[in-house]
């Protein structure tokens, strides 16, 4: 019994993330097939019928108020914020209770990240400097931690789980990264009567949270109208997902022991009350019971897990798998080599391919040099270079980011057909390292 309970808390800590990377290695394989059908779809003879699906506009109205955008626009705009919504569940998850929850175990990572960011721009910058394709210096800066961990999962067990903790949140302190990127420096001119509106529906959410109001309703509701407000502000609409994440509360109404306690004692009078049931339905009591463990189930687990855990599966499955099916179709003709020559393209290939492991690698060897950090149990400096290359896998984000930055035309194909070399490369070569360097199993396994 005391071995039991001394490893409950690792138990704990670990099995959620193991299954998130579970869920975030299938989801890969569903994107790269979303990702393969936009592309052989918008180079097919049926081509004009990927552009034009598209196209297609949808409208809702509320009274007076009218919108008309087409399916691309709800998705991106859409969806995504939902992804983002999720991407902000992560990150509080992780500043409150994960890898950043301390400076210690926080260090590395974010160090990594910051010199994963720094780099690829540099890069992209140096190579696109004075021309209008600087706009694209963001592009580059992100790492997509589903194909990422996709990657990492097929070599197994070979990998250290110190390792994919490592990367998943290097990867979200990239997504935070890439969010301030996005709010700060693509936003269009601002509508200020409706940045207001969207300021007074954050302010309502903080001060639900602060009153302890937990129904998810409430939360969706006025997300909405935040989402609403920014589509309209020239901010960018996706940022409100990350916005309400903040605003949902972290903590249970009961903690674990009462939970225990509470449940023992809803199961034993679902027992005594099943004792003299003679009917096949549920008497009274016995729903009362089981009423009670379910408003118990509810009460021990924090509304930012519920929703996360919701949520999820429905962003790795269905929102990025249609993120790409959309946004990664592009026209490869006989001119790709001239793509790939253009600035745009170099840059972010450049930024992927070497910028993302060169940084991630050097300031990660900084900060524990200087003693900011230290290298997790179990992992060479061989596996985090390795992993650094992984990070150069920036699909999603870089595409999101590429939309904003050229908006449709030839530069954004330009700066497509470099971020699917780039992410081809860098999961390549991130894989042959880290298959080189993780010759025998580890003794812990994921």
């Amino acid at each position: 019994m005391p071995a039991e309970k001394m490893r409950l808390p690792s138990e704990q800590i670990l099995r959620p993330f193991q299954e998130f990377v579970k869920l975030e290695s299938f989801g890969s394989i569903v994107l790269f097939a979303c990702t393969m059908a936009s592309l052989i779809w918008a180079n097919s003879p049926w081509a004009s019928t990927y552009f034009d699906l598209w196209k297609i506009k949808i409208n809702f109205s509320f009274g007076d108020f009218a919108l008309s955008k087409s399916l691309h626009y709800w998705i991106n705009e859409g969806l995504m914020a939902i992804f983002f919504f999720v991407v902000g569940l992560e990150i509080k998850r992780e500043l409150w209770a994960g890898e950043l929850a301390s400076v210690k175990r926080a260090a590395l990572p974010i160090a990594a990240a910051l010199g994963g960011m720094i780099a690829p721009a540099l890069i992209f910058t140096s190579l696109n400097w004075g021309s209008e394709n600087i706009a694209g210096w963001g592009i580059p800066m992100a790492t997509d931690i589903a194909f990422a961990l996709g990657v990492m999962a097929l070599l197994g067990n070979r990998i250290p789980l110190a390792l994919k903790i490592f990367l998943t949140a290097l990867a979200i302190v990239d997504d935070l990264g890439a969010v301030l990127v996005i709010a700060l420096f693509y936003t269009t001119q601002l509508a200020w009567a409706y940045v207001g509106l969207a300021a007074m529906a954050m302010a309502a959410l903080l001060v639900a949270n602060f009153l302890g109001l937990r129904h998810l309703l409430i939360y969706a509701i006025l997300g909405i109208c935040l989402w609403l407000a920014l589509l309209e502000s020239g901010l960018h609409a996706t940022i409100a997902g990350v916005l309400v994440a903040i605003s949902i509360p972290v903590r249970s109404r009961i903690d674990v022991r009462a939970f225990s306690q509470k449940s023992a004692r809803a199961l034993k009078e679902f027992k005594s009350a099943s004792a003299v049931t003679k009917t096949v339905l549920l008497d009274e009591d016995e729903q009362a019971a089981l009423n009670a463990l379910r408003s118990l189930c509810k009460e021990v687990a924090a509304p930012l897990q519920r929703l996360e855990h919701a949520l999820h599966p429905w962003v790795i499955y269905l929102i990025l798998p249609l993120f790409a099916l959309s946004n990664a179709g592009v026209k490869l003709d006989q001119n790709i080599l001239i793509a790939l020559a253009h600035p745009v393209s170099l840059g972010v290939i450049c930024g992927l391919v070497i910028g993302k492991p060169l940084g991630i690698t050097l300031f990660s060897w900084g900060a524990v040099k200087l003693g900011i950090a230290a290298l997790p149990e179990g992992v060479s400096w061989a596996q985090i270079h390795g992993a650094g290359w992984l990070g150069g896998i920036g699909f999603t984000m870089a595409l999101f980011i590429g939309t904003l930055a050229f908006g449709e035309g030839a530069l954004l194909s330009v700066a497509k057909t470099g971020i699917l070399m780039a992410s081809l490369l860098a999961g390549i070569i991130g894989l042959v390292l880290l298959r080189w360097s993780s010759p025998v199993f580890p003794t812990k396994r994921a």
